[in-house]
């Protein structure tokens, strides 16, 4: 496949996975916003209602994980991940990730790869109620000393493989 159409590919699978991240907010389909700019505009409209909730229903853990790692901008990316560690955990975002890295195709894995670095995002307590004064939250949800060594590994095997994309 060349280069155009595997980003084109990309780019739709990332409009696919935002757009499915606003249906599941209710937020509609920006039918009336440009091609060019739908994606980053259905990508953007859910951040704030997903940082608002301090859990998630099930269904949308694997859009948003899904959008991470599609996004073809590393530097929203974290748009995401973000939600997905505040309200459903550090150690299950960077399981999901080290599953692309391990499994995924090769642009999966470069989107893992781009996602792991906002997985590490400081967790605060003017972004998620359970880390408000009062807030509960398990902490073996944020534990992840353990998948930060198998993410070594794993990309260590990963870019041995022939044909590898550098992120």
């Amino acid at each position: 496949m060349a280069e155009e159409e595997h980003n084109e590919a990309d780019a739709r699978s990332f409009l696919s996975c935002a757009a499915e991240e606003a249906r599941l907010l209710d937020l509609g389909n920006a039918a009336d916003v440009p091609e060019a700019r739908r994606a980053r505009h259905l990508a953007h409209a859910p951040r704030r209602p997903l940082l608002e909730h301090a859990s998630l229903p099930e269904e949308f853990f694997g859009p948003l994980m899904a959008a991470a790692v599609y996004d073809p901008d590393s530097s929203f990316c974290r748009w995401f991940v973000e939600p997905a560690v505040y309200t459903c955990g550090r150690r299950r975002v960077m399981t999901a990730l080290l599953d692309y890295l391990r499994t995924g195709t090769d642009a999966e894995q470069a989107g893992a790869e781009r996602a792991w670095y906002c997985a590490h995002v400081p967790l605060r307590a003017d972004r998620s109620a359970a880390y408000a004064p009062g807030g509960s939250r398990n902490p073996a949800m944020d534990e992840s000393h353990d998948l930060v060594d198998e993410w070594r590994e794993a990309l260590k095997r990963s870019s041995m493989r022939p044909g590898h994309l550098e992120v």
